[in-house]
């Protein structure tokens, strides 16, 4: 019985040890866009990137899946849905559409939309 109580004590000291130096090793991360795009998200993304893109096969599937991922990197889901109700809602006729064609943010988040889906789609289909 004493070597297993010897043993314990062993184990317990090395995991106490490496408990005590983790903390140093994580680095923060600042300054980067966290992924926070929510799965439905992506998901119906990726449903209507495969229907634009011929329907359902292995390589559309991964082709659009990679070019969520892409623009997931550049934007945070907040812009991303910004820039995409900006984009759907700017048709609207007349002065109640201007709040959505006009603004300097709508303009920006537009082509910041355009630039990353562009950018991954030559990232992620072959051509």
């Amino acid at each position: 019985m004493p070597n297993i109580t010897l043993l314990n004590c062993a184990l317990l000291s090395v995991l106490v040890s490496a408990c005590a130096t983790a903390p140093e090793t994580i680095q923060p991360i600042e300054n980067k866009i966290v992924n926070d795009f929510p799965t439905r998200d992506r998901v119906e993304y990726v449903l209507n990137c495969v229907a634009q893109h011929g329907g359902l096969t292995y390589i559309s599937q991964y082709a659009c899946g990679c070019k969520i991922d892409k623009i997931a990197e550049k934007m945070s889901f907040n812009d991303f849905e910004s820039a995409k109700t900006f984009g759907y809602l700017k048709s609207t006729p007349g002065d109640a559409g201007g709040a959505f064609r006009d603004p300097k943010q709508a303009k920006d988040l537009g082509k910041r939309l355009k630039e990353a889906e562009a950018d991954a789609e030559k990232q992620c289909f072959v051509k």
